[in-house]
């Protein structure tokens, strides 16, 4: 009857709870920390597990690591969440592990879930203990441990990066919960169309858990349907979500279609269109960065010397996005977008480029002028390397009329042509006067 009991029990439990992993070769991701020689797999190999913080985004399988971890060794496994205890539940398992220590000689691994809840006197209270070994610590946390955890307890623990879980590993996940009759929904004896997974994993942004929550859904909406085939289809998963499926596919045309239209966008000075095509493609699950490195592109080719704090402000964008991460990090992006969009705009110094290689492909390695040769050696000094150069501050304005620096076959060629426009203006004017003063 207890079997029983158990079994019916677990099948109440969440689907993300039964289809927990239970071995280190059931966990979806993580490849830099489990697997052959890697780090956390060969510390449990050898049982010398340490104190450890898992630091990661939710649902990349902290706890689940902690559990096996612990099941793996021979150790007892305590386990606090620091929402829900304190200084005093510490207390009472510090008591258990030192009883059980002398009587067994079991090392205890204590696992603190979301230890950043915890204050500085709380994390304070576990120092005597992780150092004297009473307990080997197992921490969690979704926020940066540096700011977080107090500076003597981060240098008594390994931190272990938790990465989220990729959409395709999510998708495999999906699909062994649909087949899985012991644990997952096998028995429901569902089909699953491949855009309806492939957009719940997608969706998940590398969470496990939140993808299991909404095949759940999605499956109890497949099951309930009156004299409609048990399947669940990307309608359902869109009602699972509240969430519209957007028609983009980040490796086929679609992906093109929109990020050439956020491209043509900012050229043409639409700020609108270009948030509007920046939304698009952040809610379909394009990489971020993805975006922020086309912006940094697009402000120096497009923007230029028209504006030069142009590209500054897109290498700021990338570096912000960086440092914060989604789901703020739209923010930066929409700031960026609208900035370049409004910025003026000149493609003077790209085409300038495209001009000069046209001739380096034409004319091949034209030599270049001996006045202006490096002359390191006597012997280049005596063939005339450096002969007669000019030093421009030397020179009233720090110019030298008449100086000639482009080889002798494309003497007077003018590559660099500035617009009118912004910043380029006081470029344009300036090299004009220069130029007039080479004759």
């Amino acid at each position: 009857m207890e079997d029983l009991f158990s079994k019916q029990e677990a099948h109440r439990a969440p689907l993300a709870e039964r289809m927990r992993p239970r071995s280190l070769e059931e966990i979806a991701g993580q490849g830099h920390l489990i697997g052959q020689g890697r780090p956390l797999t060969a510390l449990i190999e050898a049982d010398t597990i340490p104190s450890i913080i898992f630091w990661g985004p939710p649902g990349t399988g902290k706890t689940t690591l902690a559990r096996i971890v612990a099941g793996k060794t021979k150790a007892r496994f305590h386990h606090l969440s620091a929402v829900l205890s304190g200084v005093g539940d510490l207390r009472a398992i510090i008591k258990e592990a030192r009883s059980s220590r002398s009587l067994s000689g079991r090392p205890n691994i204590l696992f603190v879930d979301e230890i950043h809840r915890w204050n500085k006197a709380q994390q304070d209270a576990l120092l005597p203990h992780v150092e004297d070994g009473t307990i080997t610590l197992i921490g969690s946390t979704t926020e940066n441990p540096s700011f977080e955890v107090i500076g003597p307890l981060l240098s008594r623990t390994k931190v272990y990066v938790l990465e989220p879980i990729e959409a395709g590993q999510i998708a495999d996940l999906i699909g062994r919960s649909l087949k899985d009759s012991d644990r997952g929904l096998g028995e429901m004896k569902l089909a699953a169309d491949q855009e309806a997974i492939t957009f719940i994993a997608e969706s998940a942004a590398g969470d496990a858990r939140r993808a299991l929550n909404t095949l759940e859904i999605a499956a109890d909406l497949a099951s309930g349907r009156k004299g409609k085939a048990r399947r669940i289809d990307l309608t359902t998963v869109e009602a699972a979500l509240q969430k519209k499926s957007l028609l983009y596919d980040k490796k086929g045309e679609e992906h093109y279609n929109v990020i050439s239209a956020f491209i043509k966008s900012m050229r043409g000075s639409d700020p609108d269109a270009a948030v509007y095509y920046l939304a698009r493609m952040l809610e379909a699950g394009e990489d971020p960065l993805f975006v922020a490195r086309r912006m940094v592109i697009f402000a120096s080719e497009d923007v230029g010397n028209a504006d030069p704090h142009g590209v500054q402000v897109a290498i700021s964008c990338m570096q912000s996005f960086d440092f914060v991460g989604m789901p703020e990090g739209w923010i930066p992006l929409a700031q960026c977008a609208t900035y370049l969009a409004t910025a003026p705009k000149s493609n003077a110094s790209y085409m300038s480029y495209k001009r000069a290689l046209a001739d380096v492909n034409e004319q091949g390695a034209l030599p270049t002028p001996k006045h202006i040769r490096n002359a390191p050696t006597k012997l280049m000094k005596e063939m005339g390397y450096g002969k007669d150069y000019k030093y421009a501050h030397d020179f009233e304005g720090h110019f030298v009329p008449g100086e000639q620096c482009l080889p002798d076959k494309l003497k007077g060629r003018r590559y660099y042509k500035p617009t009118d426009i912004g910043y380029e203006r006081n470029i344009s004017e300036r090299l004009k006067g220069w130029r007039n003063k080479k004759g």
